[in-house]
């Protein structure tokens, strides 16, 4: 399967809007999915790849994908070394599926998608208008149904709905009522000489009497959850990019260095005026000179 982001402004009530949106394309059957969205943020990828894994009813074993940021980190354009982000791993493994990515500046290796969005964005929406969100995802929907599956492909001169059916819907993986990725995760974590855990490159913090416990980190899109046995230790908002940390002040009371954590406990010295500098003089002194 190959996947891409699109965009184009069109009124919705009355008033221009920019939207995005998540285009797919099945490499034998050419079939097509398209999910609108209000921006193109790493979420809105996943819940993208969700949608049209339920649409096509299973899992593909190799996602192609050109180099987005918020899913490739780098990608070396001459050892073709790619580094892709430690979430689209985690996701990826989630849902048994390989991802690569485009060399760079060549999309056109991933030529069927592309095409993709050229076709929704000046077939399906260009030009139209709609009273609501709402009205705007039940058109996609029917489009998808009533144009884009029966067309005749050019290049396979079948329609996408048939070859999928008799011949490529059978290879995918089975979905097999797995939840989605959020509300699936559930991992195991021991818990760092500073009271954190670390998920997905992020930090959150724990009571610091549970340093070096194995803990139970419970993902949703915008919380974690942190269990030890069947209690519930901590509670934090998903931090969104990498390498940030999530720190409760009262989990840190007891160890040194808690105090680096809770600003507010830091005793606030007042600022002294800077004695330690020199005036110009004596600089102009030493190396001959005026500035």
């Amino acid at each position: 399967m190959q996947i891409d982001f699109g965009s184009i402004t069109i009124k919705i009530a009355g008033e221009p809007k920019k939207i995005y949106f998540f285009a797919a394309v099945l490499g034998f059957s050419r079939r097509q999915f398209i999910q609108a969205f209000t921006h193109e943020r790493q979420s809105a990828w996943f819940e993208g790849l969700e949608g049209a894994f339920n649409h096509f009813g299973g899992i593909p074993t190799e996602v192609l994908m050109d180099n987005p940021k918020p899913l490739v980190i780098t990608h070396n354009p001459i050892t073709r070394e790619v580094l892709f982000n430690e979430r689209l791993r985690s996701f990826a493994n989630y849902w048994k599926f390989k991802p690569k990515a485009c060399a760079p500046y060549r999309a056109r290796t991933k030529g069927k998608d592309e095409n993709t969005v050229k076709y929704f964005k000046y077939n399906g929406i260009a030009g139209r208008e709609f009273s609501s969100w709402e009205a705007l995802h039940e058109h996609i929907i029917w489009w998808m149904r009533e144009i884009s599956d029966l067309r005749i492909h050019g290049t396979t001169g079948k329609k996408p709905i048939d070859s999928f059916e008799q011949e490529e819907k059978s290879t995918l993986q089975k979905l097999n009522g797995k939840p989605p990725f959020y509300l699936g995760r559930e991992i195991q974590r021991s818990v760092h000489t500073d009271a954190c855990v670390e998920v997905d490159t992020n930090f959150y913090s724990v009571p610091w009497h549970l340093i070096k416990k194995e803990v139970t980190v419970q993902l949703t899109e915008t919380e974690v959850k942190i269990l030890y046995g069947i209690d519930e230790v901590a509670r934090h908002p998903i931090c969104i990019g990498e390498r940030q940390r999530s720190i409760n002040p009262h989990h840190l009371k007891g160890i040194v260095g808690a105090n680096w954590y809770a600003k507010t406990e830091i005793p606030k010295e007042p600022i002294k005026p800077a004695e330690l500098l020199r005036p110009l003089t004596e600089y102009e002194a030493i190396i001959g000179g005026g500035w």
